[in-house]
């Protein structure tokens, strides 16, 4: 199992996870389905889990230790030549 980290101010915290049921990747409403149904912790986008945060369904835990996220990057060669569907996704993105 790979260890959770947290990280604040330069200091690392490695937690290993145990019990009945560990997801690391999966479908973020599975995920959050599990949580509130009282069987542990998730980490995911704060966006994901806001909801379920309005609702008190779940309750935000270790808000310090919480990563910020700037948003996503998307690198591509060239604005001139751009293939239309890479150009529709890009304006998607934008908004």
């Amino acid at each position: 199992m790979i260890p959770c980290e947290f990280e604040r101010n330069g200091e690392v915290v490695r937690v290993d996870p145990t019990g009945p049921l560990i997801v690391t990747a999966g479908v973020p409403d599975m995920v959050i389905s599990a949580a509130t149904a009282g069987l542990g912790i998730v980490s995911l986008f704060e966006e994901w889990l806001q909801p379920s945060f309005d609702s008190g369904e779940l309750v935000p835990v270790l808000k310090s230790w919480w990563p910020s996220f700037s948003g996503p990057f998307l690198y591509y060669p060239s604005r001139r030549f751009m293939p239309a569907p890479l150009r529709a996704f890009v304006d998607f993105i934008k908004r």
